[in-house]
């Protein structure tokens, strides 16, 4: 009896046990706030993360228990942002950076060189997705030109396909075969997706959100049935970001309010029960399909959560996290929320011309665009390269504008922000 009681208790605990988001190991101090933007895993075990602002590669072996640095910009001699990392296999990798490089390894990620035979060499790369066992495709950038980069042979070669005729921005991509697969981003009319069957040689829209100045930003695809698909789309103040559902491989759509509007990451391990996250928040969980959301408080300006199994995912964020039935015992790390980019008004309220002042940290890419208060885009006001830590003053002219408040809204490589002013 004592023993049927042993194993029933046992039995007990191992049904009951219920999967969680836990922070893993601190391996960076993000002193400014800045974020890791992407975690991949080749298995249960073996990952890597690149942490943005700082431009680090790091290594995990054993689930995220410890990590290794492999790469920082200091080795680089460069300042970088990295915004994604994919590997082919356990030795064959690749990196993408805002910065106008993009690296590959073949050890793992213990050395790293730039690609220098893709013409014309992409601005940026915003989005990786290996397939099958040679295959690679690349997207960027959040900011103008739209274009994919593609190799058939591990990254020896490189095809560029320009996507200006169907995009001014690209975010994500993902294929199902080497043939078949999707791009998201934005176009003049808002959040697109389009998906392509012959290898990205033609492409058809699948959706767009009619909202100019919104992104598709993250995609995924149910692994246990690929016709169900999920998209996070950031908008602009005031209004949310979405959730975008499709249950018949894009055909169609619903659409549901997101827990922010600046949305950016987004997974699901079932039709029902997923998460969301973006630059202002961390984990928020729905069990009905992105009907309602519940705020898990934990995490904080998540772009990435990368599922493996209903009971196993991990996520980039202000730190890594981990979605797992185990009991990490990591201290939650107290999280204050990206960091916002260092504006000056000159003039408020504004008569002829807005004038401002910005102190980059950094070398960043800058989208300037120009909103009424409903959040509907009126125009692109400027886009800027910026190569050094430097303090740059702006002046647009806005004497057609009517008198009332405006939204001026900010994209850089850490995300968005809007101002308002008043013309007066």
């Amino acid at each position: 009896m004592k023993l049927l009681t042993c194993l029933s208790l046992l039995f007990y605990l191992n049904v009951s046990a219920q999967a969680t988001w836990q922070p893993l190991a601190n391996i960076v101090s993000n002193t400014n706030n800045q974020r890791f933007d992407d975690v991949f895993f080749i298995d249960d075990e073996i990952g890597w993360a690149a942490n943005g602002f700082y431009a680090r590669v790091y290594k995990t072996i054993n689930g995220g228990e410890t990590w290794t640095e492999q790469l920082n910009e200091t080795q680089l001699g460069k300042d970088y942002y990295f915004r994604n990392i994919e590997f082919l296999n356990e030795h064959i990798g690749f990196l993408g950076t805002l910065n106008g490089d993009f690296f590959k390894t073949l050890d793992g990620g213990q050395t790293w060189t730039i690609v220098s035979n893709i013409s014309p060499n992409p601005t940026a790369i915003c989005g990786l997705d290996t397939v099958g066992t040679s295959t690679i495709y690349g997207c960027g950038a959040y900011f103008m030109p739209a274009h994919i980069i593609k190799s058939t042979d591990s990254g020896d070669t490189w095809q560029f396909i320009d996507m200006s005729a169907y995009a001014n921005a690209l975010v994500e991509i993902y294929f199902l075969t080497e043939d078949i697969g999707f791009v998201s981003g934005r176009n003049n009319n808002g959040a697109t997706i389009l998906k392509t069957i012959d290898g990205g040689l033609t492409w058809t829209v699948l959706y767009n959100s009619n909202i100019a100045g919104e992104y598709f930003w993250k995609l995924q695809i149910l692994g246990s049935n690929t016709d169900i698909m999920f998209g996070s789309i950031s908008s602009v103040d005031p209004n949310l970001g979405k959730l975008v559902k499709s249950m018949d491989g894009g055909e169609t759509w619903s659409s549901y309010d997101a827990p922010e509007t600046d949305i950016q990451a987004v997974g699901f391990i079932n039709e029902n029960q997923g998460w969301m996250g973006g630059h202002t928040t961390g984990f928020y969980e729905t069990l009905n399909g992105g009907e309602t959301w519940t705020n898990l408080n934990i995490g904080n300006n998540l772009n990435r959560i990368f599922i493996i199994n209903d009971t196993l995912a991990y996520a980039s964020g202000m730190s890594l996290y981990k979605f797992t039935e185990e009991t990490l015992g990591n201290e939650i790390v107290v999280e204050n929320g990206r960091t916002s980019l260092n504006i000056t008004l000159k003039n408020n309220p504004v008569t002829s011309h807005l004038e401002f002042e910005i102190a980059f940290d950094s070398d960043d890419n800058l989208l300037i665009e120009l909103y009424d208060l409903n959040g509907k885009f009126i125009r692109q006001l400027a886009r800027d390269q910026i190569q050094n830590k430097i303090k740059k003053n702006y002046k647009f002219p806005v004497e057609d504008l009517a008198s009332g408040m405006y939204l001026i809204n900010f994209h850089n490589n850490s995300g968005r922000e809007s101002l308002k002013f008043l013309k007066k």
